[in-house]
Formats: C-alpha cells, structure tokens, sequence
C-alpha cells in the first residue's frame, strides 16, 4: 500500500462522522459562555456523549458486519449504509433523551439535534445517492460554527478557514480511496453545512 492511501486511510479513520457531536459540544467547553459550568458537569456530559455518540454506535456497527462477513466502515454500496446509519440515528435519539433527563443547556442538546438532523437527511438521501457522512459532519461542525458566531457574537474567520482546509484533506482522501465521488464529497458538505446552520439558529 502506498504512503498517499496510508495517510488516506488514517485521514479516514480518525475523521470518522460519529465524533462530530462530541467535538461540537467540547468546543462549546472550551470556547463559549458554558466554560463556567462546574467541569464536573462538563465531563459528565462529555462521557455520556462519546458512550452514545461514539462508542455505542462503532460496537454495534461493528458486531453487525461481523455476522455480515463486511469490513468495517467499508461501505462501497449505498445499500449496505442503510443499517449503519439506522444504528447511528437510535443513538443519537439516546443521548438526547439523556441529556434532557439530566436537563441540559438548550444550546448543548442543539448541537446534538443539529447532527442528528443531518445524519437523518444523509441517511434519507442514501437510498438514491451515496454521499459521503464524513465531509457532511466536516460541513456540519463548519455550519455549526458560523451558527454560533452569530449566536455569540465572535469572529470566526480562522476557524472557517482551518475548517475548510480540513474538509479539503478528508474529502480529497474519500476519493483517493474511491469511497466518493467529487460530488458525493461536496453534496456531502453542503447538506452538513447547510443541515446545521438552520437547525441551530431555528432551535
């Protein structure tokens, strides 16, 4: 295997979509007004996020192909995405219902919504068109970004500008491994983008 699939490969594995919410809400800790809550509460909301969010979904998935005989996270098919995005979806409906029990901020259960509804349309557009998860979550954390940049007042500028950069990498690296085409890469991040930023400014 080359060195340019190795680094695709990795660029891959650690861009995965299922880490989106948890980077979102971290960002929110560490940058936004929530910085002031007790860090007790900010790991708590932390760990139960990645249980769900991250853990949950990749050891189900990953018993699922088992008893399927597939690879992990080598959905080449349109089809074979449906269940994992199904599995996904459940998890997100779990860590909301979580952080409601143990009533959390408004603004931290929008970030959860917000990827929830662009994992919904994702999964909705897949049964006719393959596009790619991992630059719809770069998208929706960039959608997210300039959502919170008006709710809270900064400029975003850098950000945007190393958002892009990285959503450049991740989905030049989806078509070096022809996971995605050109278009199942930018449909992809504009259907994040475009998901998140109306979700957290209507919320």
């Amino acid at each position: 295997m080359s060195i340019i699939l190795r680094i695709a490969h990795i660029v891959s594995l650690i861009s995965k979509p299922f880490y989106l919410p948890l980077l979102g809400i971290a960002a929110l800790f560490l940058f936004s007004i929530l910085k002031i809550l007790p860090w007790q509460y900010r790991v708590l909301v932390i760990v139960m996020v990645w249980g769900c969010t991250v853990m949950l979904p990749t050891l189900i998935i990953s018993l699922y192909h088992k008893t399927q005989g597939m690879k992990m996270f080598r959905f080449v098919q349109k089809e074979k995405r449906v269940v994992p995005y199904a599995i996904s979806i459940i998890c997100y409906f779990l860590c909301y219902w979580l952080l409601t029990l143990i009533n959390a901020h408004h603004t931290i259960k929008s970030v959860l919504v917000a990827a929830l509804m662009v994992q919904m349309v994702c999964a909705i557009i897949n049964i006719w068109w393959k596009i790619s998860a991992h630059t719809a979550a770069i998208g929706s954390f960039l959608g997210g970004l300039v959502a919170f940049s008006y709710i809270f007042v900064f400029n975003p500028i850098w950000w945007i500008c190393v958002i892009l950069f990285v959503g450049g990498i991740v989905g030049t690296c989806r078509m070096i491994l022809r996971q995605h085409t050109l278009g199942e890469v930018v449909g992809g991040y504009c259907v994040g983008f475009i998901g998140a930023l109306l979700t957290i400014l209507l919320l």
